[in-house]
């Protein structure tokens, strides 16, 4: 099995079990071959859990989940050292959750900002410092970090700063009536104890396989030139349209830039070209900069979405092919 088919045998298998939501099954996988970290939005019951839940079935690796509340610590998180005096070395490193390889920080916005840190410390470095030494991660790791865009009373939004570390924002909506009812009959199916058919694991060499892939993807200079002006146009909207400069406050950092390129070959090595086409840069641009852009009082006051805001740029950008 090549690792494009096994990438596709896993959306496949994850398809089965999570109804209605192609783009969240989609992103999942992207953030993944991206080597990356996501953020998702999105109301209750919408199979944010579920999905993480359902890749980490069929892929051969561990989950840890850890449910964010006002009260968690950040040892809670990195693990601590724990005091055992039988022993020749008195003192032995307990793991924390985040050691795994796929986390799911649910309602990561219900914790306070120095246990956030833990977490996004340990997304950015790929390791854990306690007590003066440090643990590295696994080398498969992904944080789906979840969002609860309802119930703000006691939560901490993320800094616009941390948020930045999240190689894209997916935000989800409701299935159709049509995904509903199939998921109302997947539940009374699993539900009745029904037998489901073998589980297909795919192994994590085919994982890293598949991001070798992606790194040999070709992006031409001017599609890269291309992504760097849609950077620029939010950090000079001045530059390129009067209303844009309006709604924005501040632009993407250099990650912005980053997230683009490498997100964009996953989706085109996703789509089995060889190559990185505008049309894939278009695919990916609101997931990558949608929590990098902020808007301004007049943005905001004029009930512009950051969608519509992408859209304003991708219109006055011109495309270079």
């Amino acid at each position: 099995m090549t690792p494009f088919e096994a990438i596709s045998e896993l959306k496949s298998q994850m398809s089965r079990s999570i109804i209605g939501q192609d783009t969240l099954i989609d992103r999942i996988v992207l953030t993944l071959l991206a080597d990356g970290n996501m953020l998702l939005e999105g109301l209750p019951g919408l199979a944010k859990t579920r999905a993480i839940k359902t890749m980490a079935q069929h892929l051969e690796c561990g989950l840890s989940r850890i449910q964010f509340t006002p009260d968690l610590l950040p040892t809670d998180i990195t693990g601590t050292e724990i005091y055992q005096p039988e022993e020749k070395e008195k003192f032995h490193f307990q793991e924390g959750p985040i050691f795994s390889n796929l986390i799911l920080a649910d309602e990561i916005n219900r914790a306070p900002a120095k246990v956030q840190s833990a977490l996004l410390e340990a997304m950015e470095e790929r390791q854990v410092t306690v007590a003066g030494k440090t643990y590295k991660m696994d080398p498969l790791f992904m944080v789906m970090a979840t969002q609860n865009p309802v119930e703000q009373e006691g939560t901490y939004p993320l800094p616009e700063a941390q948020m930045d570390r999240f190689l894209i924002h997916t935000i989800i909506d409701y299935p159709d009536d049509a995904a509903e009812l199939e998921i109302l009959r997947l539940n009374k199916k699993e539900n009745s104890g029904k037998k489901e058919s073998e589980k297909v694991t795919i192994a994590q060499e085919q994982v890293f396989a598949a991001r070798k892939e992606i790194a040999a993807i070709k992006v031409s200079e001017e599609l890269e030139k291309y992504m760097v002006s849609l950077i620029s146009a939010t950090r000079y909207p001045d530059r390129y349209n009067a209303e844009l400069a309006q709604w924005i406050e501040y632009g993407a950092s250099p990650r912005g830039t980053i997230a683009l390129d490498r997100c964009s070959r996953v989706n085109a090595w996703m789509e089995g070209k060889d190559y990185v086409s505008p049309e894939n840069v278009h695919n990916v641009i609101k997931d990558v900069l949608r929590h990098r852009i902020a808007l301004s009082y007049k943005g905001r006051a004029e009930g512009i979405s950051m969608d519509q805001l992408i859209d304003k740029i991708l219109e006055v950008v011109a495309v270079i092919a």
